[in-house]
């Protein structure tokens, strides 16, 4: 489940770093930033 909860994470990362192309904000590079850490931890952890 874990691994699971990881991949979801890191797909919802990967994303929206493709929303990079909108007009960016902060906020958005912080936050997908932390979803891909997030759930690569989980994944391989």
């Amino acid at each position: 489940m874990k691994r699971l909860c990881g991949l979801m994470l890191f797909c919802v990362g990967f994303g929206m770093t493709w929303a990079l192309i909108l007009p960016t904000t902060f906020f958005l590079v912080i936050t997908a930033a932390a979803l891909m850490i997030v759930g690569y931890n989980l994944f391989c952890g």
